[in-house]
């Protein structure tokens, strides 16, 4: 029987119809940033401070300026190290008191501000964003700050639990409907996550999201690389990657337009169901008239879970099964999660600098479209090994000199952080390449 390769030379390696197929898994890739790294503008972290009764009326009776208010009634930044920097705390001082004055209202209560006694937050928090975010809504800053980490954690393990089932139910009941199911769960869950009326909710469609979004980029990345030829399979593996990075470039300047988190997660959800739609109505009408052979070879590709010339019932033992793919298996899961790390680490470092958290993200984003362009130059002269492990030097020397660069010196940390992502890029997409070279169909 004739392999995938083998009819595909006939029908055409990159015809039309794979084309337009293409062209709207690239568009599920895009739909996946805002998934992964959506964190970053979901759960910004702006300056705040505590509310504190009282400080709003003196303010307005004495005239102040918002700088003024801040500097009277906001306590200093406290000394550096500190568990809970001052923004967390408040002066316990009644400022509904007569007695206070307009000109340093504290002055009479001590002569030294620190000799006042500080409390938590007990009313909120004041924070200082013409827009919203999880943070904002919910409060997590201070001792709840932890809550945001957990947010992205939710995620990352269904990323981990989703690639582990997603991929048997690809090969059980075939790629375009895994596809097709887990585009939509996913939409909806992301339209969940919009409306959800408290944290614990929001972790929990944040959850069963990551279950099926993850598995679902991977399921599209393994169809485009089993559905056109041999000569056309790199380029299309890493413009897939590349519509990735479409989406992160988009995502900024979305997040920039409708800066408040829940409408921002309707905006990414929504047109996902019209991605849908144009799925199922390319599916549904027929190619271009005179390619039968079309017809055959995307109904056969489409509705086989597996190449009819492998093995039929693949297992995670196959992994391990003999000492080269044993050799394969290790090195790529090391690969795969220092680039995971490493990636998402360098994505979310933006957002914890300080500068002007769109404009960074969306530099940082860039960089990533001359690192498709040199896996595109490099690899088919040099190999897969020499560029992959210059690559991960780039990337590990690039996180190592982060490490001294001091806070003041933003645009410094910018650069280098740009580097090692563009390095770490080239790393990510050309684990996924190998991934899909190394290994044969049935295990894939």
């Amino acid at each position: 029987m004739p392999t995938v390769d083998d009819v595909l030379e006939q029908v055409g390696e990159f015809g039309w119809f794979q084309k337009q197929i293409f062209l709207i898994l690239c568009l599920i890739s895009a739909a996946f940033a805002p998934i992964y790294v959506g964190i970053v503008f979901l759960a910004f972290i702006p300056d705040h401070h505590c509310w504190s009764p009282g400080v709003a009326e003196l303010s307005r009776r004495c005239g102040w300026s918002l700088e003024e208010e801040l500097n009277y009634t906001v306590p200093g930044p406290g000394p550096a190290g500190q568990a809970f920097p001052q923004q967390c705390l408040r002066y316990e001082v009644d400022w509904n008191q007569s007695a206070l004055g307009c000109v340093d209202p504290l002055a009479g209560l001590a002569a030294n501000r620190s000799h006042l006694p500080l409390g938590p937050c007990q009313h909120g928090w004041v924070y200082d964003t013409p827009g919203s975010s999880i943070v904002t809504e919910f409060n997590l800053v201070c001792e709840d700050s932890w809550k945001v980490d957990l947010f992205q954690s939710c995620v990352n393990v269904g990323f981990l639990l989703g690639s582990l089932g997603i991929g048997y139910i690809a090969d059980r009941f075939g790629r375009k409907v895994c596809l097709l199911a887990t585009t939509l769960i996913s939409a909806v869950l992301g339209v969940l996550t919009a409306v959800a009326p408290d944290y614990i909710s929001l972790l929990l469609f944040r959850l069963m999201q990551g279950l099926v979004s993850k598995g679902n980029w991977t399921a599209g990345y393994t169809l485009i690389t089993e559905f056109v030829g041999l000569g056309y399979r790199r380029t299309v593996a890493i413009l897939y990657q590349t519509a990735f990075t479409v989406g992160l470039v988009l995502l900024s300047g979305l997040a920039y337009a409708v800066p408040h988190w829940r409408r921002l997660q309707l905006a990414v959800s929504l047109p996902v169901f019209l991605l849908l739609l144009c799925f199922c109505v390319k599916q549904g009408s027929p190619p271009v008239a005179g390619a039968p052979g079309c017809i055959l070879m995307a109904a056969w590709m489409l509705s086989l879970p597996e190449d009819a010339t492998e093995k039929l019932s693949p297992s995670f033992t196959d992994l391990f099964r003999t000492a080269r793919l044993r050799k394969y298996t290790f090195i790529l899961m090391y690969l795969w999660f220092t680039s995971s790390m490493i990636y998402q680490g360098l994505i979310l470092h933006v957002g914890a600098t300080g500068g002007n958290l769109y404009l960074d993200f969306f530099y940082s984003a860039l960089v990533e479209f001359p690192a498709a362009f040199i896996i595109l130059f490099t690899i088919d002269r040099f190999g897969c090994i020499y560029p992959l492990a210059l690559s991960n030097l780039v990337a590990g020397a690039a996180c190592f000199i982060m490490v001294f660069i001091p806070h003041d010196l933003h645009w410094l940390s910018t650069v280098v952080a740009c580097v090692g992502r563009m390095g770490i890029t080239i790393v990510f997409q050309m684990v996924c390449l190998v991934n899909a070279e190394l290994f044969p169909t049935f295990i894939r």
